[in-house]
């Protein structure tokens, strides 16, 4: 493909692939790759369909992906996600932050990340997630404790086309 863009004229000047706390297969070898060649990213999903907003601790709400059955499966809520989701918020707290604000703020740090597109669906949503830009630095120490939790959740619906 990339040759193929190049025999045309066109160079790849951003990337797009899902990302976040819970969805960090780019960590692997495409954030690198991606700095190497001098491409963006754009981080796609990074409050993972909802699942780092913390709306689905308690209860499936009626209101959500879940129960739109669009995106998401009830059988990610395990209990493995919950205990990460839980921990992952006393991180955020300790920051002053919201876990969206600090999911955001984590995908931010990275120098080849442009930007993160969000799917805030209402203006609080939307006002949450800019109060991201607040709290941008994490120290060693936070970074440590958030990669404690921060693990793949195997949530990445978009896997199969990543790969092709």
């Amino acid at each position: 493909m990339n040759n193929l863009l190049k025999e045309r004229g066109v160079s790849c000047l951003i990337h797009q692939p899902s990302y976040s706390l819970i969805n960090r297969w780019v960590e692997k070898d495409l954030l690198s790759t991606l700095k190497k060649l001098g491409i963006g990213c754009i981080a796609f999903s990074p409050l993972a369909q909802g699942m780092l907003s913390g709306k689905y601790l308690k209860k499936i709400p009626k209101v959500s992906r879940i129960s739109d059955n669009s995106s998401l499966d009830k059988k990610m809520i395990t209990k493995s996600y919950l205990f990460k989701i839980k921990e992952l918020t006393k991180i955020a707290n300790k920051r002053g932050q919201s876990l969206p604000q600090m999911a955001l703020s984590w995908i931010l740090r990275h120098p080849t990340m442009t930007s993160a597109l969000i799917g805030a669906r209402t203006v609080k949503q939307l006002d949450e997630c800019l109060d991201s830009q607040n709290n941008l630095t994490f120290t060693n120490s936070e970074l440590k404790e958030i990669d404690k939790y921060a693990k793949e959740e195997k949530i990445n619906l978009w896997a199969k086309s990543s790969t092709d």
